[in-house]
């Protein structure tokens, strides 16, 4: 494979590998240096540092500055495209032909360019966007970003049609392939990538139950405040709350339970540790759109999982899971589950399962065979 080169165009420097759409970014990035590929790494950079581990995964990396000034939310075109828009990105993919991956709807502003026609020019949708949007306003107490996201919502679907210019489409999900193969030529299904290429989980008990998340994200704070609130306020359980960057008002409101404990910030190492260690992790969401990441996190390597329905969604691992969708049968799924050791049998049930469900050298075959076909 050592004379494919590859073009990667990335919404978001993708290390640290610390949540979801970059996890996904970096460890496809690992896959496809493992099989010898030449990857050419254009990336936005907004907020994270430059980074050595992308230096040594890439055939060359370059960085280019987001513009997300504000004038950039007032225009037609989406703000997660239009402040990505870069001349310089366009000069460097036109220096050769190699083919091009355009990572999410927010790259997509390079389909725009006439230098493009003809070019096999392939995009990884990670969401069906313009529903993430539409969700995300549902969700969000303030008024001026619920105003702009439904009309980020409202410019992204009327963007999406810039599909139909790419060679192909790379869809990570089994509802969001059914999504865009209705709608699209050339769809193709490509698991997410999470970096772990076996199941890790211990046996035995623990003392916690766990959830994390992104807490700067309307979704996972609304979910983190809906099982403080209604699930674990009247149970004699401990809950864990991890994850970056923590709203003020979910740091009072753990604060203000003595069950309740808030942990903000992790690096990996901790939050790995608290997802193995964790008896239950639960894993609730409003939206069943993409692919979550953390509940592939939780089935790798912790124990008991109880999610909601729309967490599981058009995934076959409803037998690896304790669906719980209201507040009581939450409780009752706990309560039963804290007194239940996570045996070896389970383990080995879990590793077998996840071998089948999870491929990941299966998804780089695919890939390659796309890209390169």
């Amino acid at each position: 494979m050592s004379d494919n080169h590859i073009h990667i165009v990335s919404f978001d420097v993708p290390y640290p590998a610390n949540y979801g759409g970059v996890i996904d970014v970096f460890f496809k990035l690992k896959s496809l240096a493992e099989r010898g590929v030449k990857i050419h790494l254009h990336t936005f950079e907004y907020g994270r540092e430059h980074s050595s581990a992308l230096e040594k995964l890439c055939f060359s990396v370059n960085y280019y500055k987001r513009d997300t000034s504000f004038k950039k939310s007032l225009q037609r075109l989406p703000y997660i495209v239009t402040t990505r828009l870069s001349d310089e990105l366009i000069e460097n993919l036109k220096k050769d032909d190699y083919p091009v991956l355009l990572e999410g709807l927010h790259c997509c502003g390079v389909l725009l360019d006439k230098s493009m026609t003809g070019r096999k020019v392939f995009v990884r949708t990670h969401n069906v966007e313009h529903d993430y949007y539409r969700l995300l306003a549902k969700s969000e107490k303030n008024l001026y970003k619920r105003v702009f996201f439904v009309a980020e919502s409202a410019r992204l679907r009327r963007f999406e049609p810039i599909l139909n210019r790419a060679t192909g489409i790379l869809a990570i999900s089994n509802n969001d392939f059914e999504y865009f193969s209705h709608r699209y030529k050339n769809v193709s299904l490509i698991p997410a990538y999470n970096g772990f290429d076996e199941v890790n989980v211990i046996d035995g008990q623990g003392d916690y139950v766990l959830y994390h998340g992104k807490l700067d994200v309307a979704e996972n704070y609304n979910a983190a405040e809906f099982l403080v609130k209604k699930v674990f306020n009247d149970i004699d359980v401990n809950l864990k709350i991890a994850g970056m960057n923590p709203p003020e008002h979910l740091v009072a409101l753990a604060a203000g339970n003595q069950n309740v404990e808030l942990i903000p910030n992790p690096d990996d190492n901790l939050m790995q540790n608290l997802i193995r260690n964790a008896h239950i992790n639960i894993l609730v969401t409003a939206q069943a759109t993409g692919l979550k990441l953390k509940l592939l996190n939780a089935l790798f390597n912790g124990r008991y999982c109880v999610v909601n329905s729309k967490m599981v969604d058009g995934l076959n691992v409803n037998d690896l899971c304790v669906v719980a969708d209201s507040a009581d049968e939450m409780k009752t799924a706990i309560l039963t589950l804290m007194d239940k050791p996570f045996s070896e049998e389970q383990v080995s049930t879990r590793k077998s399962r996840m071998g089948y469900f999870y491929d990941a050298s299966r998804a780089t075959d695919k890939l390659l065979s796309v890209l390169l076909g």
